[in-house]
């Protein structure tokens, strides 16, 4: 029963869920700014806070909220790690037709929650993704490439422009609602994916996957810039060593989620021939590249196309020992 059913016509019910991980202090002040929001008598809505194993005070934080709005806050513990596992056990705890997704280090505008979800409940759009800003106090040095589509993604930010209107791209994990209905459809997030204890599995991808996979089977997403998160962005964050090792970690994610061309013929170690290519162009125009950005850039690239490579020499290689193991 959608919550339009259950709640009578002109009703609707949303529950936002926000998975987070020893991070209290950035949590408390998200929470705070979930808590000023602002919509319509005729919305029910809910937060449901999964703690993915936190060894901080994520707990009496939480608690704290559910406290001071009884029945506006819940708290759920999930003991395997991973965030993927989080998500999941939020979508299958929420009691919301409506699932709105935030992460633990953002502040949200008092409209965000109304403007993002509004188009939602007449059924014509599976979900829909919000714009995801800095901090105003955030200055992108020179050699970050704004040039380039994606430049700002390492810091989780996503604004592809003013006009609101259909969306041909998944959405960014930390401001994005679907219908609760979309999940019981195609499944939950990949649990190979996304951040997770230990670099052994790629640490991305788990929302783009899953957004691909909801576009792939003709479902309408939507793009709302109306509403707004504001993301932090940590000093660590804004390295040429952290953009690297990002956009690696998000090749290697890519290539586990979708997958190579299947046309692809020429193979060396179990990795695409055209990836060694792509490797070297990348790497001789970073070499011979003199603008800052137009430099990084070029080196982003050649990091990403390392990545993929990796990637695809792993995979072979536990393909291998599988087929070996079977044989003995």
């Amino acid at each position: 029963m959608s919550g339009r059913e259950a709640k009578g016509e002109g009703s609707v019910s949303v529950t936002v869920i926000l998975c987070t991980y020893n991070r209290c202090q950035s949590l408390a002040k998200a929470l705070e700014s979930v808590a000023a929001l602002k919509l319509p008598e005729s919305v029910e809505w809910d937060v449901l806070v999964v703690d993915n194993n936190s060894r901080d005070q994520t707990r009496t934080v939480v608690e704290d909220f559910c406290g001071r709005y009884p029945g506006r806050f819940r708290y759920l513990f999930e003991p395997q790690r991973g965030k993927s596992h989080a998500l999941n056990t939020g979508i299958q705890n929420a009691r919301g037709g409506v699932l709105a997704f935030i992460d633990d280090d953002v502040i949200v505008e008092p409209t965000w929650l109304e403007n993002l979800t509004a188009t939602l409940h007449d059924g014509e759009w599976a979900g829909v993704a919000g714009r995801i800003l800095p901090e105003q106090t955030f200055t992108p040095p020179r050699w970050i490439p704004l040039q380039d589509r994606h430049a700002l993604a390492p810091l989780a930010l996503f604004s592809p422009g003013l006009e609101a209107g259909p969306l041909t791209e998944a959405p960014f994990g930390a401001n994005m609602a679907f219908l609760k209905r979309v999940f019981e459809r195609y499944g939950g997030f990949r649990t190979d994916l996304g951040p997770q204890p230990g670099r052994i599995n790629p640490q991305k991808s788990e929302d783009s996957e899953f957004g691909h996979r909801v576009l792939a089977a003709g479902e309408k997403l939507r793009y709302e810039p109306s509403a707004i998160v504001y993301h932090v962005v940590p000093a660590t964050r804004v390295r040429k060593k952290y953009f690297l090792e990002w956009w690696h970690d998000k090749a290697r994610a890519d290539i586990r989620a979708f997958g190579i061309p299947p046309d692809t013929k020429w193979f060396f170690a179990g990795v695409p021939i055209y990836l060694f290519r792509r490797l070297v162009v990348w790497t001789v125009r970073w070499l011979f590249s003199f603008a800052p950005s137009r430099r990084f850039s070029c080196k982003l690239n050649a990091w990403s196309k390392f990545g993929e490579i990796v990637e695809c020499y792993q995979q072979s290689h536990a393909r291998k020992i599988a087929v070996r193991t079977e044989l003995t």
